[in-house]
């Protein structure tokens, strides 16, 4: 990818850390979602179900897109 006046700053490799480094915090942050909602039901027994919304919707996008490029590729 060329970027005609941050060409010499951003190359392939920087786009590439980007995108692994927001997927790995993507899913660092469902995980914590989940954790934090089983801690709320199991040690309180208080169900937040936007904690698990959080996980929900990240679980649904994920096997979403592993699906449509799976079938694309």
């Amino acid at each position: 990818m060329n970027i005609p006046i941050v060409g010499r700053f951003l190359d392939e490799r920087f786009f590439e850390h980007r995108r692994r480094s927001t997927s790995v915090a993507g899913i660092a942050c469902a995980e914590v979602a989940l954790l934090i909602f089983f801690y709320q039901l199991l040690i309180r027994h208080v169900v937040k179900w936007d904690l698990f919304a959080v996980a929900a919707t990240f679980l649904v996008v994920k096997l979403s897109l592993m699906t449509w490029y799976s079938l694309r590729d």
